[in-house]
């Protein structure tokens, strides 16, 4: 599948996104059964964290809480790759204070005009919104101290290109913090080159030893898989994804293997200062 044709795709969906408010998908049904707190609680964060932030910053996105696997310290500045309606970033930046700052990047700029505004319906002064895609980040070579990306990096067509992106950004001694979907074993042909599976993060998963393989690569160090997790069928898939999937022929056996393949990780490492 030509990268162009998955980006504009993507960017497609998440402008729907934000357009509907909804959480996993354009419509109120499937996967978007759950409200997007009870999806955000079952993926780890607080009710603390979600009342923290303002109204419609949490989109029900994402498949773990790379803020609280990153151990935020004050005066920090972290980097939020895919930072969507800015769930992510606001909860950086209460963990940052002041003198910290928190900086996402997204490549849909519905998305961006939505962070915007929350986060001037919040009064944050720390924090700013990019557009950019996060192959080639608009951030200056070894100016962040933490990057972090929840349920992201999936979707981007090059990973080799946004790990090595991450280690040019970081700091020595920068930390990379992210949760995100992989795979235990290959997907269907018919699954990786359907769009809407892409889109709803499951065609864009990569192989979970690969995935590692891409970040040590990368020349990250003490790379850990910290936790993982598997989801309900339809959290996998999404619901545009999931009719999309059923339409092109799979048995409920087949999707049912498939949603086993895809598991949600938590991932730490660290860009070691050079000799």
């Amino acid at each position: 599948m030509e990268e162009e044709k998955i980006k504009k795709e993507v960017r497609k969906r998440y402008a729907q996104a934000v357009k509907s408010s909804s959480s996993c998908c354009p419509s109120n049904n499937g996967c978007c059964s759950a409200t997007n707190k009870q999806f955000s609680k079952m993926i780890g964060y607080s009710d603390e964290e979600m009342n923290a932030v303002p109204e419609g910053a949490n989109l029900g996105f994402g498949c773990g809480n790379p803020t609280a696997l990153a151990s935020l310290k004050e005066g920090e500045r972290v980097l939020d790759l895919g930072s969507g309606a800015g769930f992510d970033v606001f909860l950086a930046a209460k963990k940052v204070g002041p003198q910290g700052k928190v900086i996402g990047v997204d490549m849909t700029p519905e998305m961006l005009d939505k962070a915007r505004a929350n986060a001037k319906k919040g009064n944050y002064t720390n924090v700013e919104f990019r557009l950019g895609e996060i192959e080639n980040l608009p951030v200056a070579d070894n100016s962040v101290d933490v990057v972090i990306s929840n349920c992201v990096i999936n979707l981007a067509p090059n990973k080799k290109k946004v790990f090595e992106e991450a280690f040019r950004v970081l700091v020595p001694n920068g930390r990379f913090m992210v949760s995100d979907l992989v795979l235990r074993k290959k997907l269907s042909e018919s699954v990786k080159k359907n769009v809407d599976a892409y889109a709803g993060c499951v065609a864009g998963a990569e192989l979970k030893d690969k995935y590692i393989e891409q970040i040590r690569n990368a020349g990250f160090q003490n790379v850990q898989v910290i936790d993982e997790q598997t989801y309900p069928l339809e959290y996998v898939f999404g619901e545009e994804a999931f009719k999309t999937v059923i339409g092109i022929g799979m048995t409920q056996e087949e999707l049912k293997e498939t949603a086993n393949s895809v598991v949600s990780i938590k991932v730490s490492a660290l860009k070691k200062p050079t000799a």
